[in-house]
């Protein structure tokens, strides 16, 4: 199983960015993903979640809102959409595959908003 997240950068703060989680040895289709984020000296917290069947996506208070989780079925990928950016938004966003049996993780990518 891999997840390979990318488009993090440099934004400033009210700009936006798209992450992308490319996920290769589970559906996305059939598990539910999510997307994390570790700040400096900061526990890693849970920004948002999808599940399958259509429900309402699950988001952080601190993003709902501003961010956005999809996913596409077809190609196997997770996104997260994220406007409005704050400062403390900042951190490693990093995606995952929770399953029934264990939770797979994918390397992380940087998201940096300056004020």
């Amino acid at each position: 199983v891999q997840l390979q997240a990318s488009g993090g950068g440099l934004v400033q703060a009210g700009g936006s960015l798209r992450l992308s989680c490319a996920v290769s040895g589970i559906m996305v289709s059939l598990n539910d993903m999510a997307w994390y984020r570790q700040a400096p000296g900061n526990q890693r917290e849970l920004v948002a979640r999808i599940r399958p069947g259509g429900y309402t996506p699950y988001y952080a208070d601190s993003v709902a809102g501003r961010f956005t989780i999809s996913k596409d079925n077809v190609l196997n990928k997770v996104y997260l959409q994220m406007n409005s950016l704050k400062p403390e938004d900042t951190g490693v966003y990093s995606c995952c595959g929770i399953t029934l049996s264990t939770n797979y993780w994918g390397q992380g990518t940087q998201v940096t908003v300056s004020s």
